[in-house]
């Protein structure tokens, strides 16, 4: 469906609450100055730090893209954005091209070398089982290290394509609605204060109204909108704007999103949106609104980092999103097609409306940006087009719990598991070739690793339970090759950290925080793929954020607990049975150490609070 203009004026008559702002005349919503940034060293939206805290550099990291230069036409005298490689020019260029091609070709020769058939084991006199568990693992093996290739493969793409878009001013006069949500008893009200106050000191040459989506009519939501002169708006109790499924499903972000879009969506051109506990800085709209001078334009979006560093896990699951945010997303400008993340970004109201509003997804926005760049912009006939800015634009809060991390991690794979089952397999052909690719390499990282991670545990079942063995080969020169293309796999990351696009991580940091919590991960990916292909119902989980993070508890590890009883078992079978081979027991040790690892950093996290109380 289409978001119609008398679908917005019949809206509007049913009058959802509403609290006017008083005129400011041009230029509403901007400063006279250029204060430094507000939030510097907050640990989250609306605290600050310990005094003797250093604060963070987010004035440096709001303009890593470069300084605003002046929109220059193209030949068909229409503006369109331009783009800096990210990769380096002379020594720097050379280096990173014998890195991203030694990397793949040695991971690829190890995989060749691997599944050779003279490395198949072939016995004689055993039965039907015996050959089929052998077949089994000779297959796992070799989906394991295509995976591994694909990964390699997946990184040198992306360091090799990625790119910085070249920031102009916006143009004047435009019609703004920034846009923030809330839901009562899941958000705290002095955070959505924070984000609402910084909301009003945007600096905007034009029309910017400020707007609360309570999905709840809260009336202290709407007293505070009073106090800070923004606007008010809820769906509650609005049966159309509460439906069981689709783009106005109830109790969703994209269905309040959507309401409002339907209500008011017509009076803008642009809508810039964060999510609640995300504290835009001023220069937010400056630095992303110049972008739609381009006309193909749809959205802009920006990197996600945590400002509440105070907390081990959500200081490493900012780490964890180093990849996507730094080098992933800047891959997506070669092509046009950056993913849409819903955290904080800009988006023309126009081409929201055209695909029908945010898309019904439990990851509402990698299904709406799929939707957007399968469609064409009316004007020109071109696809429309996406732009990630790695302008640090928005400080927000991350999960400061296990339960709040596996929560997102579990909703993050099963919406992607999502798009790929429903969207993608039918959009892949709407798609450029380039575009194709970035969405294949981005929406198969969770199943690859969720398959990854089953297959391994499947293996280590096979060998040290039942003795199948798929591969016969020199453990020499298996420790060679496999060392040699692990090594150029974290060596490729390592060099890749120097785009690192938090101002959370200091400068030289290996990002082992982020490595250690993706492998941390493994398992519920898992989990969520075996709920989808069992079509176990997901709903869509609100982070609570604050002092109202969810409690860890024994039962918040049981996922890890149950890997980990699996690999104890295939260790104790190992050691019983006679069945051992140093690469597989390696292999089960590693993966016992990454089950247990949540509950015994929960446990240390714990221990460490009671000796300093």
């Amino acid at each position: 469906m289409t978001i119609s203009q008398s679908s917005a004026r019949e809206a509007f008559d049913h009058r959802p609450t509403y609290v006017p702002v008083p005129s400011r005349g041009k230029g509403t919503g901007t400063a006279p100055d250029r204060p430094r940034a507000a939030t510097a060293g907050l640990p989250g939206p609306g605290r600050r730090p310990p005094a003797d805290h250093p604060g963070y550099d987010y004035e440096r990291f709001s303009r890593l893209a470069g300084p605003l230069t002046e929109p220059v036409p193209g030949a068909d005298g229409t503006y369109h954005v331009r783009y800096r490689a990210l990769c380096g020019q002379g020594g720097h260029r050379v280096r990173t091209t014998a890195l991203l091609t030694a990397a793949p070709l040695l991971s690829l020769t190890l995989l060749i070398w691997l599944v050779q058939p003279g490395h198949w084991l072939h016995r004689h006199h055993v039965t039907w089982w015996q050959t089929a568990a052998d077949t089994t693992m000779l297959l796992s093996i070799a989906l394991i290290e295509t995976f591994r290739v694909v990964n390699v493969a997946s990184n040198a793409h992306a360091t090799l394509v990625a790119r910085d878009p070249l920031p102009v001013p916006p143009e004047p006069g435009t019609r703004v609605a920034f846009l923030t949500t809330y839901v009562p008893g899941k958000e705290p009200l002095e955070m959505v204060r924070a984000t609402l106050t910084a909301a009003t000191r945007l600096r905007h040459d034009g029309h910017l109204d400020v707007w609360l989506l309570d999905e709840g009519d809260s009336e202290q939501a709407r007293a505070l909108c009073a106090e800070l002169g923004v606007h008010h708006f809820t769906r509650k109790g609005e049966p159309r704007w509460n439906q069981p499924a689709g783009p106005f499903r109830a109790r969703t972000k994209h269905g309040n999103y959507n309401s409002w879009l339907d209500a008011h969506g017509a009076g803008y051109q642009f809508m810039a949106c964060v999510d609640t506990d995300h504290v835009p800085l001023p220069d937010f709209l400056e630095r992303m609104l110049g972008y739609f001078r381009d006309p193909d334009v749809a959205f802009v979006v920006g990197p996600q980092v945590y400002g509440n560093y105070h907390s081990t896990v959500a200081k490493a699951s900012e780490s964890q999103q180093f990849l996507f945010h730094a080098l992933i997303q800047r891959a997506g400008n070669a092509y046009g097609s950056p993913m849409f993340v819903g955290t904080n970004n800009c988006v023309r109201v126009a081409a929201l409306r055209q695909v029908g509003g945010l898309y019904d997804s439990i990851t509402e926005d990698m299904a709406t940006g799929l939707e957007i760049h399968t469609a064409r912009n009316p004007r020109t006939g071109h696809r429309w087009r996406s732009v990630y800015t790695p302008d640090v634009l928005a400080v927000g809060e991350g999960p400061s719990s296990w339960t709040d991390f596996f929560n997102q991690q579990l909703r993050w794979s099963r919406g992607t598991y999502e798009t790929l089952v429903r969207q993608f397999w039918k959009s892949v052909f709407r798609l450029s070739p380039g575009r194709a690719l970035n969405y294949a390499l981005m929406v198969t990282y969770y199943p690859m690793s969720a398959v990854n991670w089953a297959l391994g545990a499947l293996s280590c079942a096979l060998f040290m339970v039942l003795g199948a063995s798929g591969l016969h080969i020199d453990p020499r020169i298996w420790l060679m090759l496999y060392g040699d293309a692990a090594t150029l796999q974290i060596g490729l990351y390592l060099w890749n950290r120097r785009h690192n696009v938090s101002p959370h991580e200091p400068e030289g940091s290996s990002g082992a925080a982020g490595m250690a919590m993706s492998a941390l991960a493994a398992p519920l990916y898992a989990r969520s793929l075996a709920g989808a292909v069992l079509r176990r119902r997901a709903g869509f989980v609100v982070t609570p954020k604050g002092g109202q993070a969810s409690p860890d508890r024994l039962r918040t590890f049981a996922t890890h607990l149950g890997w980990a009883a699996v690999f104890a078992g295939c260790l104790l079978c190992s050691a019983l049975l006679g069945h051992r081979h140093a690469a597989m027991c390696t292999w089960a040790v590693l993966a016992l150490l990454i089950a247990l690892g949540p509950l015994l950093a929960w446990r240390y996290t714990l221990l460490r609070a009671r000796t300093r109380g």
